[in-house]
């Protein structure tokens, strides 16, 4: 996957999340990390229909990081999103989702890389 330069790439899982800006000059991946807050709990009541504690947790942050990723699309911070979770979180992510965040999602890959390095996630989307 070639990706412009200034799309975000967000990695993420039922609980922790990790933002990089990509900076390569010429199409291609070249990752930097952005410090950013973590996602408030939406206690959205996403999850409800499962019986588990720490499933109820997950969805909880899944919903809270897209609650969060919506802000920075909406105030304009996020130009093209790039989103990489794991294909549970993924999807109690989708649900959440804004129509304008939607709408600037270039690419979602379904894999648990949330605590890998950061080649390894480039060279993920690179290949994908």
């Amino acid at each position: 996957m070639i990706l412009p330069t200034g799309t975000t790439v967000a990695v993420a899982d039922g609980e922790t999340m990790r933002l990089f800006h990509n900076t390569g000059v010429k199409p291609g991946v070249h990752l930097v990390e952005i410090t950013a807050a973590p996602p408030a709990p939406a206690h959205s009541g996403s999850g409800a229909r499962h019986h588990t504690g720490s499933r109820l947790v997950e969805d909880d942050f899944a919903a809270a990081t897209a609650a969060f990723l919506n802000k920075l699309s909406l105030d304009g911070t996020i130009e093209h999103l790039v989103v990489v979770s794991d294909p549970r979180t993924l999807g109690e992510m989708r649900k959440h989702f804004h129509r304008d965040l939607k709408g600037k999602i270039i690419g979602e890959l379904a894999k648990d890389f949330s605590r890998r390095p950061l080649e390894d996630i480039a060279s993920l989307i690179a290949d994908a």
